[in-house]
């Protein structure tokens, strides 16, 4: 039982896992007009882990679950909540973190999935600060997990999509604690959401669709392809660089704080070219900038906690940095939030 000193939410471990198989860039070209080049050019992608077999997104979560539980050294049984951030769950319905929780046997405890696309695991993260901070849980599992090689048109119709969109998962075990020192203590100190529903359809899948008539399967959705993701390009880069400096600023200003106390930006890995530009509006130097897409591709709502876990590896994120998240995706929604690890 925390004393009177501030409630407030902890990062205590960060997990990941990606499928063991890897799909390069020069594999593509062999099934869809598209080459090593091209992909790099535009995206900063050199490779990235596609699922075999009947492998879920419950599945990958479960993976970076365990590791995460590892590494924050508490029991599976202390956790009280689980949050699943996720576009592709492994059916319509139920959502993906009720059949992670029967994974983790873990029955009873809360779970609920959060659909916020690219920005989810933000948002998740938010979720459940919220919940520790009011009491209602005391060790939430938060996870990003994203399936979409079984969802993408692999085709030279969709390959401005398909060349992107990859499957992985991250998770994070966030638990109650007091803070003395903001400066020092680890704790998420806020987090910023935002959602603009007038851009919805520049990037989305639009069936099945229950705006159809007579039934959510009517109309010629197959024939124009309707049921794989759709992406305007040009409007979702304009937006991106735009938003994710700007919510990056909206984090810092509100806990007192300027870009160069920053010891760590993970942004959301969709296109390096769009990292590059938000560190440039920020002023961010490069070596504070973390990015795996040229590995993972978009992993979607994994691509932060996938970073986070990424970092912790190769050195780079260590007890006491300042790091600065911060997500664009579908909706549009846009989410930043301000750690002290």
């Amino acid at each position: 039982m925390l004393g009177a000193m501030p409630r407030r939410a902890r990062i205590l471990g960060v997990g990941s896992y990606v499928p063991p198989r890897v799909v390069t860039n020069d594999d593509l070209s062999k099934i869809i007009e598209t080459s090593d080049e091209w992909i790099r050019t535009r995206s900063g992608i050199e490779e990235r882990h596609w699922v075999e077999g009947a492998t879920t997104t419950s599945d990958l979560g479960y993976e970076a679950s365990i590791r995460a539980v590892e590494a924050s050294g508490v029991e599976l049984s202390d956790i009280d909540m689980i949050m699943v951030a996720t576009l592709s769950p492994d059916h319509e319905f139920p959502g993906a973190a009720c059949f992670l929780q029967e994974k983790l046997d873990l029955p009873g405890i809360a779970a609920m999935d959060i659909r916020q696309q690219c920005s989810g695991f933000v948002w998740a993260v938010a979720t459940a600060d919220m919940y520790i901070r009011g009491g209602m849980a005391d060790t939430i599992l938060v996870v990003g997990s994203e399936l979409q090689s079984k969802g993408i048109d692999i085709s030279d119709i969709g390959r401005d999509v398909a060349v992107l969109f990859a499957d992985g998962a991250g998770a994070v075990v966030m638990q109650a604690t007091e803070v003395v020192d903001e400066t020092r203590d680890p704790h998420v100190l806020s987090s910023h959401l935002h959602a603009d529903g007038r851009f919805a359809r520049e990037l989305w899948i639009e069936a099945p669709s229950t705006s159809y008539v007579p039934d959510q399967w009517g109309g010629d959705w197959e024939e124009r392809r309707a049921h794989y993701p759709q992406m305007n390009g040009k409007t979702v880069f304009k937006h991106a660089v735009t938003r994710m400096p700007e919510v990056t600023l909206e984090a810092l200003d509100a806990n007192g704080y300027g870009v160069d106390d920053v010891d760590l930006f993970v942004f959301h890995q969709a296109n390096l070219r769009i990292n590059a530009f938000a560190a440039k509006a920020l002023g961010a130097p490069e070596e504070k900038v973390f990015n795996t897409i040229q590995r993972f591709g978009n992993t979607t709502a994994a691509t932060i906690p996938i970073g986070l876990d990424e970092a912790v590896k190769a050195g780079r994120l260590e007890p006491g940095m300042l790091v600065a998240a911060t997500a664009f995706g579908s909706g549009f929604t846009w989410a930043s939030m301000l750690v002290r690890w």
